[in-house]
């Protein structure tokens, strides 16, 4: 807080509490009725772990779809742990939460989008440290404004 309170950041943190917070509760009972998420994430992130295959394949992000069948899911403080079925393949992957870019639950219209950035970057684009006028960091979204490809389990099944 050195010029001031950055509000920016701190919505930030309180939606990535969220998703924490629904992802135990996932992780405690599993998906109540018609609940499923659409989870776009960043796999340039340096704590993000998957198989090589699936990052050649998205260099840059990939929407996770949790719904009939997903296994091991582990919710830790800064990320969860969770196997999904890729092409009848099961692969585990580790999804820090400040690598999502969104977040989305189309069953009750809920949705989430995230600006990624560079945490170590504190001055705005540009340069005046001071700016007031920063864009926020985190947004309501429906669920036909996502972005970014959806992965359907359906199309890898033989």
């Amino acid at each position: 807080m050195k010029n001031g309170i950055d509000y920016g950041n701190l919505m930030h943190q309180a939606m990535r509490g969220l998703i924490r917070t629904v992802m135990e509760e996932v992780a405690q009972s599993g998906l109540p009725g018609a609940h499923h998420f659409f989870i776009t994430v960043d796999t340039g992130h340096p704590d993000m772990q998957m198989a090589d295959w699936l990052r050649e394949r998205y260099p840059e992000e990939i929407t996770l779809v949790i719904q009939n069948w997903f296994d091991n899911l582990e919710v830790g403080e800064d990320g969860f742990a969770i196997t999904l079925n890729f092409g009848n393949s099961p692969e585990p992957l580790y999804i820090p939460f400040d690598a999502i870019s969104t977040f989305v639950d189309p069953s009750v219209e809920f949705g989430l989008r995230f600006e990624l950035h560079d945490e170590d970057d504190d001055t705005p684009p540009d340069g005046d440290e001071d700016s007031d006028d920063e864009a926020p960091m985190a947004e309501d979204v429906a669920p036909s404004e996502k972005s970014g490809e959806v992965v359907s389990l359906d199309k890898f099944r033989k």
